[in-house]
């Protein structure tokens, strides 16, 4: 009998920062990224990541590297907090785990320009707003019909995907305050 090889790419290792923090009002906001027009991931919003690096002694550790990287914020900003349950794309072939980190923004963000548009920073109870959430047929690049796409609405943009599947169930617990923020 012959061997199967799968068709489907093998799986790379990733990380992301989920960075949440309250600000003066006591509100509790959420960081997300919009990265630039290059690469698969282009002008979606995202968390602050990336891909595992030989030299990441762990996946806390490249989560926080990429996070510095990227967006400019100090390491030693960051109260890693837990790690949440891993997520898995089909399209890019990424394992990724995402960190929920409490930080301490700082006054201004550094970007890493060449992977990041901007940074937004949004008030949790925006997303937990009825009108925030949707559920649309998209038709993307690659698909042979339209499928139905849940997300949130920030501002302009749609957080779906891979970030979608990640702040869906954290946001029940942000609002119970699991992790005291």
């Amino acid at each position: 009998m012959p061997a199967f090889e799968s068709v489907l790419p093998p799986l790379r290792e990733a990380a992301v920062l989920v960075p949440v923090y309250r600000d003066a009002t006591g509100s509790l906001r959420l960081v997300l990224v919009r990265r630039g027009e290059g690469g698969i991931h282009g002008g979606q919003l995202a968390f602050p990541g990336g891909k595992r690096e030989p030299q990441d002694a762990s996946l806390q550790a490249t989560a926080l590297r990429e996070t510095h990287e990227e967006v400019g914020l100090p390491i030693n900003q960051v109260q890693v907090l837990t790690k949440l349950p891993v997520i898995v794309t089909m399209v890019s072939s990424f394992r990724i785990t995402p960190f929920l980190g409490r930080i301490h923004p700082p006054a201004r963000w550094l970007l890493q320009s060449s992977e990041i548009a901007e940074v937004l920073d949004v008030a949790v109870a925006d997303l937990l707003a009825p009108e925030a959430h949707a559920t649309e047929e998209w038709k993307l690049p690659g698909w042979t019909s339209p499928r139905p796409i849940s997300f949130y609405r920030v501002g302009p943009y749609a957080l779906w995907g891979a970030s979608y599947r990640i702040v869906q169930p954290l946001l029940p617990r942000l609002l119970a305050n699991e992790w005291a923020v």
